[in-house]
């Protein structure tokens, strides 16, 4: 026997059962976080993100009053955290802090990257940026900008190097964008990570590293390697003593860097993406948070940043020195 349902009864079950999500979705909004938040980092331990990523959670847990577990999903230039956080259930406790690669870049060039950074993701804000460092070999003889320029507009295209930590990252793209920008060309070297690069540099056999400013920054003090200039508009104060590039004519054009923003997925409810933008604000106006950052290379956001906003200008300017480059995505 089929059991046939009243069209008027059905509609009433629906908007009770309508009624009762309405009610209940604020009710568990408002009891957030009552268990532990998973902040995943698409990175193995001990880079820039995962250390971003440690010591947000530590500030974040104290605002929440919940801890805050990093998990790194390390692998595919960030895309598997990042893919893993996009499948998950948008109830604010998978979380993740992203960076440009694999928020901005990764989807323009590797066709096997099936999320989109913009719409399968909750921007809950901009935690911090940090410059690349464009570095030259001790025995390239270049000791700042100008003598950069001097050098590669002398010679023919090809004569130089520089590396990066692999085709199509950041570091690729500031590297290219420097090339637009003094109309000068220096080869590309993609390397796999930024170990066996710096050993290059150090040796000689690389004329030029573009490097996150934090990986650089020890051999520069350590007079192994030689500090161009930073590829932010304005000097780091992580370093102040290292000019920005675009303070040396020719190199006006060069900004860009890495930033590291925080994320949920998307469809997550507005009450729990409140409390999450809130804890945020408030930890971008702890000088103490500012004074970690700083030490591990990273220079804070402003309160208030749009991060929908802010990613879409990082989308367009990527997107321009991805055309530039004739990265074609595989």
């Amino acid at each position: 026997m089929i059991s046939i349902t009243h069209p008027l009864r059905g509609a009433l079950a629906a908007l009770c059962a309508a009624s009762t999500l309405a009610i209940a979705a604020p009710a568990g909004a408002a009891g957030y976080p009552d268990h532990p938040i998973s902040l995943v980092v698409g990175y193995p331990a001990g880079g820039s993100v995962d250390l971003t990523a440690r010591l947000f959670g530590e500030e974040l847990a104290k605002r929440l009053g919940q801890s805050v577990v990093i998990e790194n999903a390390g692998g595919a230039g960030g895309t598997i955290g990042a893919q893993r956080v996009a499948r998950a259930a948008p109830d604010g406790y998978t979380l993740l802090l992203g960076a440009t690669n694999e928020m901005v870049i990764a989807r323009m060039i590797n066709s096997a990257v099936k999320y989109d950074g913009a719409k399968d993701f909750t921007a809950l804000g901009v935690i911090a940026s940090q410059p690349m460092l464009l570095a030259a070999s001790k025995q390239s003889g270049v000791k700042n900008a100008a003598d950069y320029l001097q050098k590669l507009r002398a010679a023919a295209p090809g004569t130089f190097n520089y590396g990066s930590s692999g085709v199509g990252t950041s570091l690729h793209l500031a590297g290219e964008m420097v090339n637009q920008s003094t109309a000068t060309r220096a080869e590309h070297v993609p390397y796999r990570g930024v170990s066996p690069l710096v050993t290059d540099l150090m040796s000689g056999q690389l004329d030029f590293g573009m490097l996150v400013l934090s990986s650089g920054l020890p051999q520069v003090r350590g007079g192994n390697i030689v500090a161009v200039g930073v590829t932010q508009k304005q000097r780091s104060p992580v370093a102040p003593d290292i000019p920005a590039l675009a303070e040396t004519p020719g190199f006006e054009a060069v900004d860009v860097s890495v930033s590291f923003s925080l994320y949920g997925p998307a469809g997550l409810p507005e009450p729990v993406a409140s409390k999450l933008r809130a804890a945020l604000a408030d930890t971008l106006k702890s000088e103490q948070f500012r004074t970690k950052m700083q030490e591990a290379g990273g220079v804070l956001a402003q309160v208030g940043v749009d991060p929908v906003a802010y990613q879409a200008e990082e989308a367009r300017k990527y997107g321009a020195l991805v055309k530039a480059a004739r990265i074609e995505a595989q």
